[in-house]
């Protein structure tokens, strides 16, 4: 399969900022040992700004937009450290591509995007991919790497994205709730489907999820399946590529 992983920055990092080293080791060799199955899989990663903060030992996320960008600077660098080195322990390369909205919007950049992705794919290179947050001015201008992770699988004609983060999936209402229950299948993203990922009108307001639910939007409008799944056992990713129930599935439409 050719598959788009999104990576959120909970699941690359402690609370602190700092690196989860025991979860991203073993995120890579997953993701190294599917490659080897002969799936193709592209990364959109998140963690740049949080690794900058957790590098530069800031004792919270900056707001002004200047110091956000530098930690992106400086976050990025150690970001692909970690990956490439990770990585080259099963013998897979890695390349990095960083984007604008002007890029996603503009035929040609985008086109060039596209050739430069089948390209790596074709090398068997492991394309990582985020948005270029030094001179993106807007935070993520694209919207933030949901969708971002969206338009590559949408670029790609990938047959499953899949988004890890900090939560199990989607729930019918506020997961810290007792009550709260998670919807394993959805088959059709309706209004009250965005109600849940905390739209207008909702109680549910956390956990970003409503990113998440436009994503979905974009990715089975193509067609292409999505799951949203909790990062914090990339265990899970072998059960996802088999097929089996894990976080909430949104199935495009064929």
């Amino acid at each position: 399969m050719r598959v788009v992983i999104k990576i959120g920055t909970s699941t690359l990092t402690h609370a602190t900022g700092k690196l989860n080293i025991r979860r991203v080791e073993k995120l890579c060799r997953v993701i190294s040992d599917l490659k080897n199955a002969g799936n193709e899989i592209i990364l959109v990663s998140s963690g740049a700004i949080g690794m900058g903060v957790g590098k530069l030992m800031l004792s919270e996320k900056p707001t002004d937009m200047p110091t956000k960008q530098a930690c992106a600077a400086l976050g990025q660098c150690e970001l692909m450290y970690v990956y490439d080195n990770e990585f080259s322990k099963y013998n897979h390369n890695i390349a990095q591509i960083l984007i604008t909205a002007a890029d996603v919007e503009n035929e040609e950049n985008h086109s060039n995007f596209r050739n430069t992705l089948f390209k790596l794919i074709e090398f068997g290179v492991l394309p990582v991919i985020n948005e270029n947050d030094t001179i993106s001015t807007a935070e993520i201008s694209i919207g933030d790497n949901d969708t971002l992770g969206a338009i590559v699988a949408t670029s790609l004609e990938a047959d499953l994205l899949i988004l890890l983060s900090d939560i199990d999936g989607l729930y019918d209402k506020n997961p810290s709730e007792p009550d709260a229950k998670l919807i394993p299948e959805v088959y059709e993203i309706t209004t009250e489907i965005e109600k849940m990922g905390g739209g207008k009108g909702s109680t549910l307001g956390t956990g970003g999820m409503a990113t998440k639910i436009h994503a979905a939007q974009i990715a089975t409008a193509k067609g292409i399946d999505m799951v949203i799944a909790n990062g914090s056992d990339p265990d899970l990713l072998y059960g996802i590529f088999e097929g089996e129930k894990i976080g909430t599935r949104f199935y495009g439409r064929k």
